[in-house]
């Protein structure tokens, strides 16, 4: 049976896996990382002590993209030692009812790593067509009260994402911004542009992640397949269309509302795997 596997954040419990049990000891996180990634990539891993009417010791939290590895994992790991003396519980997550999560776009590191486990370092590529400064078309009454001392820093960026062997191309566009304390200082100014080109690089390669669907089928190869429901109207635009999109008077930070970016992770290196 073929999963569909999405980038965007894990709402499903069939993918969150319930350890407990577990010994305290150094670096238990990485512990669990170690003994459950086996299965598959993982999103998240959380290791909590016990509440006290549970008694000593840990219980964790484990979230796998693919609910398949996640059952896996929950079937090889149940009563078994793993890295410790006693043996560990483990249970799929039980679907909560009634309690809706917002679904947001995975952060693009996030998206890289998928990627990379999936289609392999090698199977997609990225480029930015566009980063523009659009610090000037932020609407008529965004720079009312602001002062020379504080000013507003925005970028506009278009990302165009490839996967050569599954013939498969998108585009993401998105607008990341940050004020300036001290706009006289040149270093602050500086630091702020470069942390906001960043970020609209991060977020636009997130929204073209967004326009694919990976299908992983059951001899393990994976089948891409665009996403059209995540189609923009920016998609339909020529390179040099895209490169004079400056009126930005209609874009809210509101439509990129993602995970927190590890900024220090991103960089412009246009290698095929790696983050743009």
């Amino acid at each position: 049976m073929a999963e569909v596997v999405d980038f965007r954040v894990l709402s499903g419990s069939d993918q969150t896996l319930l350890v407990w049990g577990l010994e305290p000891e150094p670096g238990l996180e990485h512990s669990l990382f170690s003994a459950f990634s086996r299965f598959g990539p993982l999103y998240s891993v959380r290791a909590h002590r016990n509440a006290a009417v549970a008694g000593p010791g840990y219980c964790a939290v484990i979230k796998f993209y693919s609910a398949g590895d996640a059952s896996r994992a929950q079937r090889t790991c149940n009563g078994q030692r793993l890295f410790q003396k006693s043996p560990l519980k483990v249970c799929v997550c039980t679907k909560q009812k009634g309690f809706q999560h917002q679904v947001l776009a995975l952060s693009s590191n996030k998206c890289q790593e998928l990627a990379n486990h999936y289609l392999g370092f090698n199977g997609w590529s990225s480029r930015i067509i566009t980063l523009q400064n659009v610090s000037g078309f932020g609407g008529e009454d965004e720079e009312v009260g602001r002062t020379l001392e504080k000013q507003s820093v925005k970028y506009l960026c278009a990302v165009e994402l490839t996967l050569p062997k599954h013939g498969v191309c998108t585009r993401g566009v998105a607008l990341a911004e940050a004020d300036v304390e001290n706009s006289a200082d040149p270093l602050e100014l500086l630091t702020a542009t470069r942390r906001v080109q960043k970020l609209a690089a991060g977020r636009a390669l997130s929204s073209a992640f967004q326009k694919i669907l990976l299908v992983v089928l059951e001899n393990g190869k994976v089948a891409v397949e665009y996403n059209s429901s995540q189609e923009e109207p920016t998609d339909s635009l020529t390179e040099e269309e895209l490169k004079g999109l400056v009126q930005v008077n209609e874009l809210s930070l509101e439509q990129f509302d993602l995970e927190e970016e590890v900024l220090s992770d991103l960089s412009f290196d246009d290698e095929p795997g790696d983050a743009i």
